[in-house]
């Protein structure tokens, strides 16, 4: 039987950066998006905090990057350890299951019985040991042969992320504390949220997978056979001459579905998905209302400050945000959002964050793709 550093060595984390954030506009653009930001006032990057959290896992060699092509040298200049041979770089956007099932194919022809874990790169997790604790635990489970979340206690009954039914406990020797899934819901409305936090029988899912690259891979074959050929045509071409050309000419034509649904939901239909539940903090900062609480740093009286602006502020509360130097003063001001760029001023307030991804919406459909 394998012991747990036996697994751990077959661990190679992965690190999808590619969601823009728009909710966080106009501090989060297209050619900047939010994992390239300092969001927490940490002075690094989303980025840079998970490359420094997943490090002492597998090591700096064993970490994978998936990103757009335009994010390039960005990356490249954040993470200086980063080997342009662990970057993969996206031509278009195609959803998670391109960017995570095309890194585990490359990562399984190098490492045939490699374990994956995939981990977005724009999530806030304060205690990192816990988190790798949590970690080295689903690595325990996927050895076993599952795919493994990790799923996150609800704080409030939010209709911003799905959910997942734990079953029984595993019984698993070195993870005391991984259950069966049940099954995985879809974002629910408000009612059934609060029915999901009082059971206390659900989780929240964060998007983070452990698996054996082959088991996924597997699952992805079955149920997109199409899209399972065509990213395993680029990863054998991955570390070859015929990289670019093999690249160019097929991913373009590749589907855009997300992996909860190419995977994890019909792996846990089949009784092939564990949980772990989290035993750390987590934050997916998905507004500027959930940094105005994660803000700690720059407080004056109420008000939460990111950035450098020289900041006036009287009987005013809230968050702002600055990427400029200009002085911005506010008075008699509650709960309020500014987000101060070169070239756009967006200020709402916190009650509103979730509505500037319906502005990002319209700016695009009006023809404004210059600010986005």
């Amino acid at each position: 039987m394998s012991t747990a550093r036996d697994q751990m060595a077959r661990f190679h984390s992965i690190i999808p950066a590619g969601r823009i954030g728009s909710r966080l506009w106009p501090l989060s653009r297209a050619s900047a998006p939010k994992f390239l930001h300092d969001l927490t006032g940490s002075g690094q990057t989303l980025l840079q905090d998970t490359w420094d959290r997943l490090t002492p896992l597998a090591g700096k060699d064993r970490i994978l990057v998936v990103t757009g092509k335009v994010h390039k040298a960005a990356v490249l200049d954040q993470i200086e350890d980063l080997s342009t041979d662990n970057l993969v770089l996206e031509l278009s956007p195609k959803d998670s299951t391109a960017a995570v099932a095309l890194a585990a194919a490359i990562l399984m022809k190098r490492e045939p019985d490699v374990i994956v874990g995939s981990f977005a790169a724009d999530h806030v997790i304060a205690e990192d040991e816990q988190f790798r604790e949590t970690v080295r635990e689903a690595v325990t489970v996927a050895a076993t042969g599952k795919i493994v979340t990790i799923g996150i206690e609800p704080t409030e009954p939010s209709v911003g992320f799905g959910y997942i039914k734990a079953g029984e406990p595993l019984g698993i020797e070195g993870a005391p504390n991984a259950r069966d899934v049940a099954k995985f819901v879809e974002k629910p409305n408000i009612a059934r949220a609060r029915k999901y936090v009082e059971s206390g029988d659900y989780l929240w899912n964060a998007g983070m997978f452990i698996a054996p690259a082959a088991l996924l891979l597997e699952q992805l074959a079955k149920t997109e056979p199409e899209l399972h050929a065509a990213l395993l045509k680029i990863a054998d071409a991955w570390d070859t001459e015929d990289r670019k050309t093999v690249m160019n000419k097929v991913w373009p034509k590749l589907k855009k579905v997300a992996i909860d649904y190419s995977v994890a939901e019909p792996a846990a239909a089949a009784g092939l998905v564990a949980v772990v539940p989290a035993n750390f903090s987590w934050h997916d900062v998905g507004d500027f209302a959930a940094i105005a609480e994660l803000q700690s740093q720059g407080r004056r009286g109420n008000l939460a400050v990111l950035g450098n602006a020289k900041v006036l502020a009287d009987s005013s509360s809230g968050i702002l945000v600055s990427d400029t130097d200009r002085l911005v003063a506010l008075i008699g001001v509650e709960d309020i959002i500014v987000v101060d760029t070169p070239d756009a001023l967006l200020v709402t307030t916190k009650e509103h964050a979730q509505r500037v991804k319906n502005l990002v919406d319209a700016l695009r459909t009006t023809g404004h793709e210059d600010v986005l």
